[in-house]
């Protein structure tokens, strides 16, 4: 995928998240690229600062992509208070 043709949709708490939602976006063909903010030459810091991560993918995917995000978060909340 051309990277000049995506925006970035929205941020992407930790490897978990990011694994499922690659995984359900394959499923439904939506192209994506997932971009991990890790450094190994810097420790992390930069996932201290920004997140662990970001979807990117064309514009007109981005109610998909958020819509599965929301799902994704609402069956596996990060502070453990879920179904």
């Amino acid at each position: 995928m051309d990277e000049s043709a995506v925006v970035r949709i929205t941020e992407i708490d930790n490897e978990v998240e990011a694994g499922l939602l690659d995984e359900l976006l394959e499923e439904r063909g939506i192209p994506h690229i997932i971009r991990c903010f890790h450094d190994a030459v810097y420790d992390g810091v930069f996932q201290v600062q920004q997140g662990w991560g970001c979807v990117l993918a064309p514009e007109e995917h981005r109610q998909d992509i958020e819509a599965i995000l929301h799902d994704i978060r609402a069956r596996f909340p990060a502070d453990g208070d879920g179904a």
